[in-house]
C-alpha cells in the first residue's frame, strides 16, 4: 500500500541524516523531496505546496531535544501533517435511525457493489439486520453480482428485476425493510464510466426521495485525482456524508487518501482491498500515516487479531501448550485463523519495518497450502499424536501431500523447534495463541 510514496519520503529524510539541528537548508532540501514525492503520488499541486508549507513553519528553528534526532523530529512532523491532511480521526457510520438508509453512489468500476457487500458484511458482525438492495437499473450484472454477494454473506437482497425507475426500488426496498424488521437498508445505484447528466439527476432524485443518513461516494484509489475531481461533482449534487477508498490492494500511488478530504472535506470513512467479503476496515488517518511512513500499523493488526480471538479456546491452547502438547491439529487451526484475518502480506506490512522488506516478495494467501497440505494428509491420530511418525507413516504422508521425504522431515523438525520455543515463551503468552492471537494479547 503506497509503496512508491513511503520509500520516496524515506529517501528525503536522509538530507537530515546526521545533522545536529534543522535549519533553512537541510529543511529546504527535505521539503523539495518531500513534495516532489506528493506529486508523484498525483497529489494536486497546490495540496502538496500548502502541506510542505505547514511543515516548514513548524520545523525551521526547531531544536533537538531528548535524544530525538533532526531526522526523527521531522518524521514526527510529517505524520501529524499527514495525518490532519487525511481528517485527524476516524469517522463512524451514523446508525441512530431504524432503519438506517444507506445510498451507495460512484462511476462505474469504482467497487461500488463490492463494497455493498463488504459493507452489509461488517454490519452482520455488528450485530445489525442489513437489507441489500439492486438499484442499478441498466446493468443486470449489477443485480446478478448483488444478489450473489447476498447468498454468500447469507443477507437479504431486495431486488425487481422488472421495474426500471430507480426511485421506486428504493422507495419499496424500505417499505420492505420496515416491514421485515430489517435496520439498515444499502442501496447499491447505478454507475458510468464517465459523470453524465442522466446519472447525477437519478441519484440526486433518490436522495430527495428516500432522506438517506449516510450517503457514502466510492471511489478507486488507483485513479488518484482523477477520482477526486469526480468526487468533487458528486459533492456538489449529494453532499455525501463521507468517502470509500477502494482496490487500495492495487498499484496505489495515494493521491486520492491524500487529497480528498482536503478538497470536498469530506472523511474518508472505509477503506477496502481485495474481493473477499471479509476486508473493509474503517478508515483511520493517524493509522494510515504511520504506515505511509513505514512505521506499520500494529494498531489495526491486534484489532484484527482480536476479531478471531476465543477467549475458552485460547485457555485450552495455553494449557496444551504449557504440557507441551501442542499438535498439528493445533498448528493446524491457528493457520485458518491467521487466514481470516485477511491477506498475508498486508498483515506483515503492518508490523513496524516490514513493509519495505516485503516490497518485491511474493506472500499471498497460498503461502500456507503446502503445510496445510502435509498435515491434512496425516490421519487424525497422527495429528494429534506427532510421536507416531514413524518412517513408513512419513512416506505415506509425502505422497499423500505430493512433496519428498526430505521436506516432510524438514516440517516436522521445524515444528518440533517451534513447539519447544512456544513452551519456553508460554510465561509471556497469558493466554494468547501463537501467530493469530499475538503473545500477549488480551482482551
Amino acid at each position: 500500500m503506497f509503496n512508491s510514496l513511503s520509500e520516496k519520503l524515506e529517501s528525503a529524510f536522509k538530507h537530515l541524516k546526521g545533522q545536529a539541528r534543522i535549519n533553512d537548508l537541510n529543511v529546504a532540501n527535505t521539503l523539495k523531496d518531500i513534495r516532489k514525492a506528493l506529486l508523484d503520488a498525483d497529489v494536486n499541486f497546490k495540496i502538496a505546496k500548502e502541506f510542505t508549507d505547514k511543515i516548514k513553519e513548524k520545523a525551521i528553528g526547531e531544536k533537538v531535544i531528548n535524544a530525538i534526532s533532526p531526522g526523527q523530529l521531522m518524521v514526527k512532523i510529517v505524520q501529524d501533517e499527514l495525518t490532519a491532511l487525511m481528517g485527524s480521526e476516524a469517522s463512524l457510520l451514523n446508525l441512530t435511525n431504524s432503519p438506517t438508509i444507506i445510498l451507495v453512489a460512484g462511476l462505474q468500476g469504482s467497487g461500488k457493489t463490492t463494497f455493498s457487500g463488504k459493507l452489509a458484511t461488517y454490519l452482520k458482525a455488528q450485530k445489525k439486520s442489513p437489507l441489500l438492495v439492486a438499484a442499478d437499473i441498466y446493468r443486470p450484472a449489477a443485480m446478478d453480482q448483488l444478489t450473489v454477494l447476498a447468498e454468500q454473506i447469507g443477507v437479504d437482497i431486495f431486488v425487481e428485476r422488472e421495474n426500471k425507475n430507480a426511485v421506486s426500488i428504493a422507495q419499496n426496498a424500505i417499505a420492505y425493510a420496515k416491514a421485515n424488521n430489517k435496520n439498515v437498508i444499502i442501496i447499491d445505484t447505478a454507475g458510468r464510466l464517465a459523470v453524465d447528466e442522466i446519472m447525477m439527476n437519478e441519484v440526486a432524485d433518490i436522495k430527495k426521495a428516500i432522506q438517506p443518513q449516510e450517503i457514502l461516494f466510492v471511489v478507486d484509489a488507483m485513479t488518484g485525482q482523477d477520482a477526486v475531481n469526480t468526487a468533487q461533482v458528486f459533492n456538489e449534487r449529494l453532499d455525501f456524508t463521507g468517502v470509500v477508498l477502494t482496490k487500495l490492494d492495487g498499484d496505489t500511488r495515494g493521491g486520492a487518501a491524500l487529497s480528498i478530504k482536503y478538497t470536498v472535506n469530506k472523511p474518508i470513512k472505509f477503506m477496502s482491498s481485495g474481493e473477499k467479503m471479509d476486508t473493509l476496515d474503517i478508515f483511520y488517518p493517524d493509522r494510515m500515516a504511520q504506515r505511509i511512513l513505514g512505521m506499520g500499523d500494529i494498531s489495526s493488526l491486534v484489532e484484527k487479531a482480536q476479531a478471531q480471538y476465543d477467549e475458552a479456546e485460547a485457555k485450552k491452547l495455553e494449557k496444551k501448550i504449557r504440557k507441551n502438547q501442542f499438535d498439528f491439529e493445533d498448528f493446524l487451526s491457528q493457520i485458518q485463523q491467521i487466514k481470516k484475518m485477511g491477506n498475508l502480506k498486508d498483515l506483515m506490512g503492518m508490523i513496524p519495518g516490514m513493509g519495505k522488506s516485503l516490497k518485491d516478495v511474493d506472500i499471498n494467501d497460498n503461502s500456507f497450502k503446502a503445510v496445510e497440505s502435509i498435515i491434512q494428509s496425516m490421519t487424525v491420530l497422527e495429528r494429534r499424536n506427532p510421536d507416531l511418525l514413524s518412517p513408513s507413516r512419513k512416506q505415506r504422508i509425502a505422497k499423500g501431500s505430493g512433496k519428498d521425504i526430505g521436506e516432510i522431515n524438514a516440517f516436522i523438525k521445524q515444528f518440533d523447534q517451534m513447539k519447544q520455543m512456544m513452551k519456553q515463551m508460554n510465561g509471556q503468552m497469558a493466554g494468547g495463541g501463537m501467530g493469530g492471537k499475538l503473545p500477549g494479547l488480551r482482551r
